[in-house]
């Protein structure tokens, strides 16, 4: 005998429990992770981020690829992290071909300067390669390994989140001194409210052990993670966010617990760092309140960006650096793979990007290190007289597009393009802004002037669509 509820019961269930139709569609979670160590005695490591030609001489700490998978009756998504300087589109791409049961993949690296190039910017010298082909292939397998193994891992779920502020964390080595100085943490729990995983996005390059250490290391993000995952005794996934302007650990006064100073380059100032790091994100989620990640709804747009940077492409002539490359139509939604022949045209690379909505979480993943100014709507105006292109329009700021409760991005998100400068900030030519006699680090290691343009601009229309479609 089939048995139904009425629609007249089902109304008096509401009048007397209002609760019952706020509430919201259940999620699971799940966590796990991959060793992505490369070994320095089976073939040459060269380590990327700073110069060319620094080769490992050993392991001081493991690299790990850390992923979170999140899925409702509906969708099912999942967020790796890697302990790695940068991952390409087309690495993420090969990853989610393995993955074809997943909605949506996010693959982002926490641009660890203590790991091994995979890039192609840091080997032996500027017209080769450091990249090892195979551990690349090898990094893709562990990836979806770690991924499917959280996707057995699942449980239902509650989540909390917290932030602090940490302006004393990070140093802003270029003007204006802006820093995104905000951590966010989130926690979940099963129905018994145990512990079942945490998630930490923080804002700073893993630089600190600098150019003269020759260990491969996760650099202070292994000491976050390995210091939170025994306070919590759960899993922990840490993502890099907004690093760009350049946010650093590198010059950040750090002492140890008798108040002594400790060095740029030392394992005692990493360790401690991270461990700082890992101090406040415990503190965040003291302080956390309930948050519902359902229902996810997102949108993610592929986009092309001039290449203007003249050292990327003379490496990729040089087969430095591996990219496909596009010609240019002047239309960041349309462009035809370059030939051969093209080489004298003005040429394009294809990044994507994405807004997603975790019920009331919104996150922006973006494709590079971004700048503080483009997240937080801080670009410079009036902008100084020694700047490039004083005239330039300023970019839609990336969190004054997010309309969640919650906001969090995570950066270098499925690809990396370099340094995101807000146009009117960008110095290449003298004068030089500020009275100075030489140009601030930064459009060295950018795609050109107009990527923050088309990104945020896309991202202000992928996330109108996703506003859209809500209605």
């Amino acid at each position: 005998m089939e048995r139904f509820i009425s629609a007249r019961t089902i109304g008096v269930l509401l009048f007397f429990c209002p609760s019952l139709a706020l509430a919201e569609p259940a999620f699971r979670v799940g966590f796990a992770e991959r060793d992505i160590t490369p070994d320095p005695k089976k073939r040459t490591v060269y380590l990327a981020g700073f110069g060319h030609n620094r080769q490992a001489t050993g392991i001081h700490d493991r690299l790990t690829a850390r992923a979170w998978v999140i899925q409702t009756d509906r969708q099912k998504l999942a967020f790796v992290s890697l302990d790695l300087i940068g991952f390409f589109l087309a690495n993420v791409e090969r990853v989610r071909n393995r993955l074809p049961n997943f909605d949506y993949v996010l693959v982002s690296s926490t641009h660890n300067h203590e790991g091994p190039d995979t890039l192609g910017l840091w080997g032996p010298n500027p017209f080769r390669s450091g990249v090892d082909a195979s551990y690349l292939q090898m990094v893709e397998a562990q990836v979806a390994a770690a991924v499917l193994q959280a996707e057995k891992n699942l449980q239902t779920a509650t989540a909390r989140i917290g932030t602090v502020p940490l302006p004393h964390l990070i140093h802003d080595n270029r003007e204006p001194y802006i820093k995104h100085d905000e951590l966010v943490a989130l926690e979940f729990f099963d129905s018994a409210q145990k512990r079942l995983g945490a998630v930490v996005q923080w804002n700073s390059h893993p630089e600190t052990l600098g150019s003269r250490n020759t260990q491969i290391s996760a650099d202070f993000v292994g000491y976050t993670v390995k210091h939170l995952q025994h306070r919590l005794d759960v899993p922990v996934v840490y993502f890099t966010g907004t690093v760009g302007g350049l946010m650093t650990s590198l010059k950040t006064e750090i002492k140890d617990e008798t108040g002594k100073l400790l060095a740029d380059g030392t394992f005692a100032k990493t360790k401690r760092y991270g461990e700082l790091v890992a101090d406040a994100a415990e503190k965040a989620l003291k302080n956390a309140k309930p948050i519902q990640l359902t229902p996810i709804r997102f949108r993610r747009a592929k986009v092309f960006i001039p290449i203007d940077n003249r050292l990327y492409l003379l490496g990729r002539q040089l087969k430095v650096l591996k990219r496909q490359a596009f010609v240019w139509t002047g239309n960041p939604e349309q462009a035809e793979p370059a030939k051969p022949a093209d080489v004298e045209k003005r040429l394009c690379l294809q990044t994507e990007l994405a807004c997603l909505y975790l019920g009331e979480l919104g996150i922006a993943a973006i494709p590079g290190e971004i700048y503080p100014e483009l997240v937080l709507g801080k670009v410079q105006n009036p902008v100084d007289p020694g700047a490039d292109f004083p005239d330039a329009e300023i970019e839609p700021a990336i969190y004054s597009q997010l309309r969640g409760k919650h906001r969090m991005l995570i950066g270098l998100a499925n690809d990396e393009i370099g340094y995101i400068i807000p146009k009117r900030q960008w110095d290449a030519i003298p004068p030089y802004c500020y009275g100075r006699k030489k140009s601030q680090y930064g459009e060295i290691n950018s795609v050109g002037p107009e990527a923050a343009p088309i990104l945020c601009g896309a991202f202000r229309r992928i996330a109108q669509n996703l506003a859209k479609d809500q209605k």
